[in-house]
Parts: C-alpha cells; structure tokens; sequence
C-alpha cells in the first residue's frame, strides 16, 4: 500500500489566496489587448487615492520600530527571558548582510542613479547638482525606509511565535489585538493578504531579473530581447528552482547562495579598485551626509503640488514592493533571531544591510555617474532610459574584462532567481500552511510554479507596468495589516513589561512559596542527580499539579495536565478569546560552579545538579522547583494564575493597577 496524500494546508487561506491570484493573472489572459490599459489605469488610481498613504505608512512604521528600540521595550527578548542568541553575533550579522543582497541591487545599482541624473524630479538635467540628487533618493528609496518594513514584519513573527509559542505566520502578531479570533475569518484574511503580496513581490522580482538576464544574454551572445524568449528563461529558471524543491538541496542552495554573495563582494570591489576609488569613498561619506539632511523632508514628501509621475514610477513603486516583500524578507529575519533583545534586532536590522546597501549603491551608481559625466558622453544615462535593464553591462563596456563581468553578473542575477524562487515558495507555503514548516513538497512546487506563471504571464500582460500595478495593489491591504501588527507589538509588550514590574525577580520561586534556610544549606551541601529530581517529581510535583487540575475542573474550567515519563509536566487551561494559561516544569541539568562545596566534593571534572525548573508560556523567567513542599509548589502554580486573570483583560487590568500590590 503507498502513502496516502499528504498535505497541511489550510483550506481557506491556500484557496482564498489562489483566488485571488488568478484573479489578476486572468485578466491577462481574457484582455491581452486591453490588459496593459487596465493595469496602468487601476495603478493611476491607487497612486492618486492612495500614493498618500503609502507615503505616511512607511515613515510611520520607521519611527515606530526606532521607538521600540529606544525605549524600554527594547530590554525585551524575542524568546524566554534566559534564552540566548542562536547564532553568535558576527554570524548574525553576516546573515542580516546577506538578507540584503539581491536581484533589485543588481538592477537598480547602476540604472537608478543614472535615470535621477539625467531626470531629475526637479532642477536642471546631467549637472553636478543633479548628480548629488540622484544619490540621495537612490538611498533613499533603498534605505533605512526599507528595512524599517521588514522589521515590522520580522519582529512581530519573532516575538510572538519564539514569546508566546504561536505559529510562525502573519496573523499571530494579531493575538493581542483579537485573541483566538485570529483562528477564523480574521486570521484567514491577514495571511491571504500576506500571501498575495508575497507572491506578487516575488513575481515583481523574476520579472525585472528575467529582464535583465535577457539583456545580458543579447550583450553575450547576441540573443534578442524579446518577450517569448523572457518567458522561456522564466520557464527554464521555475525549472531549477523546482528541481532543487524536489531534491531538497537545502544545503546546495545555501552553499550556492553563499558563493553568490561572495561573488557580488568581489564584483563590487573589483568596480571600487579598477574605478575612481578615491572620488567614491569621498562620495560615500557624502552621500550618507546628503541623505541625513534630507531624511524629514523626503519621508513625507508626496509631491502634492506637482505631477506624481514620478513617484509612482519611482518611490511609491518602491514603498508598495518593500511592503510586498516583508513577509518573505521578515521570516528570515524572524527565524535568525531567537534569543536577541528587541534593541539588538532593530537596530542590527535597519543599519546592517542599509550600510552595505549604501556602499554598494555608491560604487556602481558614482562610478557609473563619473564616467558618464566623462568618457561616456552621457551615452550611459541615455541608456539607462532607454532600457534600465541593458545599463549594467553598458557599464561594464568602460571597465577592464567586460566580457567576464557581464558573464559573472548574468550567472549573479540566475542564482539569486532562483534561491529567491525557491525560498520564496517556502515562505508562503509557510503561511498558507498555518505556520507548518515541513509541509509536503507538492505544496512547495504548487507556489513554485505559480510564482513563475505568474512572473510570465504579468510580462505578457503590460510588462514592468503590469509588475508594479499588481505590486502596488497588493500592498494596500497589507499596509493596513502592518499598522494592525505594530498595534499588537505595543499591546503584547506592555503586558510583558507590566507583567515584570508586578513580579519580584525570577532568580527563585515567586513569593509565598520560599524555602526554608535549612533547606537552602541542604541545596548548597548536596547537588541532586537525575534520580533524585525525577523521584521529586513523582512525589511532589506532578501530584500537586495533577490537585490544581482536578479543582479547576471541578469548577467548570477547561483543564489540562500532560506529562512525560516525569520528565516533563506542563498544567494548561484553555481561556476563549484570550492566550492560555499555561504553567510547566521540566527536568534540567545545569554545571556546578568550580568553586562550589558540591563541585569540591564531586571528583567529576564538569559536575552538574538536576533541577525541576518552571516554563511559561509568555516567556517568564523560570527557576527551580526542587525542596519544596506539595502545599509550597500548589502556592506557586496559583501565584501565577492569579497574575494571569488580572493581566487577561483589560477590565482586570484596570482593577489591579488599582488595586495594591498582592506581593
């Protein structure tokens, strides 16, 4: 008998988004000679409706992740309150260096600059003064702003599924705002939108990479950059990335994602060393100064008293795109981070990939300026308007060893297709999963495939045009559900804090369940093995949880205890609307000091004592349960839930900030 069909999705959400996908892609299909008008006319009319909001969103969303960084909030851990960081620092932040390269740097690194030099969106054309100008928006559109989107997303999935043990998806940063309501309609609806926007993002970057995968191939070998050989390259890419979902060459991939990033190191620095060196690291220092003293002016402006062409070309484009992308680029981010404060993740966020960002943007885009504004004769910027996807290996035609440049940037550009089409079908396999991480690879292949129909069938329909206007409808919605996320960061996290001002420091029981001095002498003359803590379970602890439950459920209240070979025991009560109740112990080993009485006396050269230390659910710091009494330990459990039911609702809360303190 084979193995049945398996799958893990949900219901709603794979299907709700699926619909909506095709959707957009069946207007393409059905109006192929209208498609191109109907997109530019449904994009004309979220930029005049809402160009303002988008705008105001993103800065918002800036300074709010600042604040949470700044403020007190920022001693919080995305995890426990004793986890530490998964990854050393350094590591880290090479991994928040890598999330920042892609296919849009290898786009925009050189055609943007260019286009704000030679059209400006005001002053006078090809001038030093516009030539300043084209930097500052260029980091602009690819700076802090960006990331501050992705910090958002990143934090909320970081702090409430490593915090409070929800599921790694969108609608879990909603959990204070609506409680178990997210388990329905609401919920569906966030990671739907969540979806949409994630697919329609990444399809927005297959396209501008088959784009200029093709212009390098026409520089190369001469092939023609038409649209039927487009889809077959996006084809033939969907292919590869398919394959390697099938394979499960998870460490291939990442080997290969490595080598790529060194590759594109190497590049730019080979442009830095063979190109006006010290003219760029002078307009680096200068284009960080530029952007600063522009920053307020430029994260509000929305060109209210002019013609918003531009910006919907340029700057709402890029806001609706980085909005899309955050769930993708936030999951990352998210998963990397266990362990870190609040402050570190921002921080680390917003300023690691935005420095190299900025670097990378100053050698390709000032390199590129200076020779246009020389040798080239602005014959670069002329091309970069003509075609922004031909203007890096225009480029390259003023540097040594054109032919291998085009060619490594070609095979740059391939496999950051391909390891963003890949991971991508993940990520939103994820959340159309329920936050599963190890759903099936027929679902993963699904997301995959339509990732790249949707790419194919967008260029067919209205090109780049077609690709920002699914791009920027998308968004809207999901702009609205990141203002909801930074809501139920503030709300989860000023219960943590409020929580922690009420409790006395966690270095032992909570109060009403301390122990004896005898008993604390005893703990410091003997260190308990695993048999004794597991004997101290059995007698002491599971029979005091097991009297807690058996009252609560005589009580009406949903209970219950679940325990593992008296290792483990962990006592929950269901709550509607509201997150459980839940109160854990678990054996744990721990090493004894060197300098300790106990250590002296064990000839072991790493001694270590067992203890039964609490767990909670919202990430309170646990400690050690062994020596006390039946009575001492039922004391403790009803501690904390008294705690729980006035911090639960906002009534509650009310009453007990009134009220004195209990401890």
């Amino acid at each position: 008998m084979g193995l049945p069909f398996r799958s893990t999705l949900h219901p709603r959400v794979f299907w709700g988004s699926t619909f909506i996908v095709l959707i957009f892609l069946l207007i393409g299909i059905i109006f192929p000679k209208d498609a191109a008008l109907i997109f530019e006319q449904l994009q004309d009319w979220v930029i005049k409706s809402f160009g303002w909001f988008y705008i105001l969103a993103v800065a918002l969303f800036f300074f709010a992740v600042v604040y949470l960084a700044l403020s007190r909030y920022g001693n919080l851990k995305l995890g426990p309150d004793d986890s530490e960081p998964d990854y050393p620092y350094l590591t880290w932040m090479a991994m928040l260096f890598a999330a920042g390269m892609g296919i849009g740097l290898m786009f925009f690194a050189v055609a943007e600059p260019l286009q704000h030099f030679s059209a400006p969106p005001s002053g006078l054309a090809s001038t030093t003064t516009s030539a300043h100008q084209a930097q500052i928006i260029t980091f602009f559109h690819w700076g802090v702003h960006a990331w501050a989107v992705y910090a958002v997303v990143g934090l909320s999935l970081a702090y409430f599924c490593f915090r409070y043990n929800l599921p790694l998806t969108i609608r879990s940063g909603l959990y204070p705002l609506f409680g178990k309501r997210i388990e329905g309609w609401i919920g569906d609806s966030v990671d739907i939108f969540a979806v949409c926007g994630t697919l329609f993002g990444i399809a927005t970057s297959m396209g501008l990479g088959v784009l200029q995968i093709n212009a390098g191939l026409e520089y190369l070998f001469g092939w023609p950059q038409e649209t039927w050989l487009q889809i077959t390259l996006i084809i033939g890419v969907t292919a590869l990335a398919t394959l390697s979902v099938i394979s499960g060459l998870d460490v291939g991939i990442r080997r290969l994602s490595e080598l790529n990033l060194l590759v594109a190191v190497c590049l730019m620095l080979f442009v830095l060393t063979v190109g006006p060196t010290s003219f760029l690291m002078n307009a680096f220092v200068q284009n960080i100064g530029g952007y600063l003293d522009n920053f307020f002016a430029r994260s509000f402006s929305t060109q209210a008293f002019r013609e918003q062409t531009w910006m919907k070309a340029w700057t709402l484009f890029y806001w609706a795109w980085w909005i899309a992308w955050s769930p993708f680029v936030g999951m990352f981010i998210a998963r990397i981070s266990r362990g870190r404060t609040v402050r570190e993740f921002v921080l680390g966020v917003l300023l690691v990939p935005t420095v190299f960002t900025f670097f990378w943007m100053t050698v390709f885009g000032n390199t590129a300026i200076f020779l246009d504004m020389g040798v080239a004769a602005g014959q670069l910027a002329q091309d970069a308007a003509n075609n922004a996807s031909v203007a890096l290996f225009e480029f390259f035609e003023y540097l040594p060893w054109p032919g291998v440049t085009s060619a490594l940037a070609v095979l740059l550009v391939t496999i950051f297709f391909i390891t963003s089409a890949d991971s991508g079908s993940l990520v939103i396999d994820t959340l159309a999963a329920g936050g599963v991480e190890d759903a099936p690879v027929w679902q993963r292949i699904y997301w995959c495939t339509l990732e790249g129909v949707a790419a194919a069938l967008l260029l067919l329909a209205g090109g780049l045009t077609a690709l920002q206007t699914v791009t920027l409808v998308s968004a809207l919605p999901f702009a609205v559900i990141v203002f909801l996320l930074i809501l139920g960061l503030f709300k989860g996290m000023k219960a943590d804090m409020s929580r922690m001002r009420r409790q006395s420091p966690m270095s032992g029981p909570a109060p009403g369940s301390e122990v004896s001095w005898r008993h604390r002498l005893s703990t410091i003359l003997h260190t308990p093995n695993r048999r004794d803590a597991r004997r101290f379970m059995g007698a002491t602890v599971i029979p005091a949880l097991q009297a807690v439950a058996d009252e609560l459920g005589k009580r009406n209240l949903n209970v219950s205890l679940e325990t593992s070979d008296q290792d483990t025991a962990q006592l929950t009560i269901q709550a509607d609307n509201q997150r459980n109740f839940v109160y854990g112990v678990e054996l744990r080993a721990r090493r004894v000091a060197s300098f300790t009485a106990a250590a002296a006396r064990n000839e072991q050269a790493h001694p270590q004592e067992w203890q039964i230390r609490t767990v909670f659910a919202d990430g309170s710091r646990g400690y050690d349960l062994m020596g006390l009494s039946s009575s001492q330990v039922i004391n403790d459990i009803l501690n904390h839930f008294e705690r729980y039911q006035a911090l639960v609702t906002s009534e509650a809360t009310a009453l007990y900030a009134q009220s004195p303190d209990p401890t």
